[in-house]
């Protein structure tokens, strides 16, 4: 199997100019959305003195669009230009950052204002996600795919690892409007690297009727050998994640005994392990056959699971703290693989209706796993949560285990 890793850093024949600007883009992009993540509920709390109530129901407000607008953004994908859709999400996030940045230094700032103004933010994301693995098969060759998403997963991780700690700083030490500033900026930036791509145009998609178009996405990813088990795997994973997430910081302060320093510190290993996850996924992918680099992840999820459910026999912190390490780097390779597997089997004209299922999926997997923790735990404790999420790891690798992907050598022949 040819190499994915054949230079170090990414070079001029594996990655063209145009994915240069969406890659430059995203990390603008993903940086822009993790300061506004965690400075919004920063602010609400030392501004407003919101309490726990208003902070989850802005974290709710800021993901239903990824559950009410993911599959109406992915037939805009397959029916116009996948960069234009993507400069007008980007557009938006960087309009409600502006919004957020005015109500702050007019000091008319409320929850209401923030809740708006975070759905706004949120479409703006659900557009750009479900558009750039759509658009990333037509700027480099197929053999670069995973070294393309791997880069682009890698800014992804960055954005997540320093972004709350910078917001958090930002907050502290100049302001909130610090943070919104810096967030706007990256945004427009975003938008500004988005128009200098140039995307090659795609034949008109024929008319017809939404509803059956979206249908069509569907029962493509529901009939496919290799992608229902894809969306399977994931649907359980986010679900155990959720569950898992529920119970670990009561768990780790009632049981585990750690303050809140050591509480963030374990959890900051996730970002640390999605790092070094993206950075390791092209020599994964170069040495092993790609169905069993696709496995690595839900195998090591499971390795995860593990270390923390022996948490219970061994109650100590660096355990903890190597789950959550593993479970940034195992699952990054996953999200890489699979994305790859994913864009080489489906026709290019149903990329964006295809990613949006499965960004549907996820998202709507994860309020179900949040709330079947919470029930857990206030039936049966933090502990049974631990062994309930296991449990689920386990599922989710018995699932693409038994899949046909196992058997897969490289990469399928390109969809037509």
């Amino acid at each position: 199997m040819r190499s994915f890793s054949s230079c170090a850093a990414p070079c001029p024949r594996l990655f063209p100019r145009s994915f240069s600007h969406l890659a430059w883009a995203n990390l603008a992009a993903q940086s822009a959305e993790q300061l506004s993540l965690a400075a919004v509920p920063l602010v609400a709390v030392l501004a407003l003195g919101a309490g726990p109530g208003e902070i989850g129901f802005l974290a709710a407000v800021q993901t239903l669009p990824f559950l009410l607008v993911s599959l109406p953004m992915g037939l805009l994908a397959d029916r116009m230009s996948r960069r234009r859709l993507m400069v007008w999400a980007e557009g938006l996030r960087a309009v409600s950052l502006l919004a957020l940045l005015g109500m702050v230094l007019s000091s008319t700032l409320g929850i209401g204002g923030l809740a708006v103004l975070g759905f706004l933010g949120a479409v703006g994301t659900v557009g750009f996600s479900v558009a750039a693995p759509a658009l990333v098969p037509a700027l480099v060759p197929r053999d670069a795919l995973a070294r393309a998403n791997g880069r682009l997963e890698l800014a992804r991780s960055a954005a997540f690892t320093a972004g709350p700690a910078l917001a958090g700083a930002l907050v502290a030490w100049a302001g909130a409007s610090s943070a919104f500033v810096l967030a706007a900026v990256l945004s427009v930036a975003a938008v500004g690297l988005l128009l200098r791509l140039n995307e090659a145009p795609r034949p008109a998609a024929p008319s017809r009727h939404p509803l059956r178009d979206v249908h069509d996405g569907a029962r493509f990813v529901w009939q496919h050998a290799f992608l229902r088990p894809m969306l399977m795997t994931g649907a359980v994973f986010n679900i155990s994640w959720f569950v898992l997430q529920a119970g670990y910081v009561p768990y780790a302060v009632r049981v585990l005994g750690l303050g809140a320093q050591a509480v963030g510190f374990t959890l900051a290993m996730y970002g640390a392990g999605m790092v070094v996850g993206a950075l390791l996924t092209s020599r994964v992918t170069a040495r092993l056959p790609f169905g069993r680099a696709i496995q690595v992840g839900p195998a090591v999820a499971v390795a995860a699971a593990a270390t923390m459910a022996a948490t219970l026999v061994v109650p100590t912190a660096s355990l903890a703290a190597l789950s959550f390490f593993l479970f940034g780097a195992g699952p990054m390779v996953w999200v890489i693989t699979s994305t790859t597997l994913r864009q080489s089997v489906t026709a290019s004209a149903m990329l964006g209706r295809v990613s949006a299922v499965f960004l549907t999926v996820n998202a709507g997997a994860r309020p179900v796993g949040a709330a079947l923790g919470g029930l857990v735990g206030a039936l049966w404790g933090e502990p049974a949560c631990l062994l309930l999420a296991l449990a689920g790891f386990v599922l989710q690798a018995a699932i693409i285990f038994g899949s046909r992907i196992a058997r897969l050598q490289r990469l399928p022949v390109p969809a037509a």
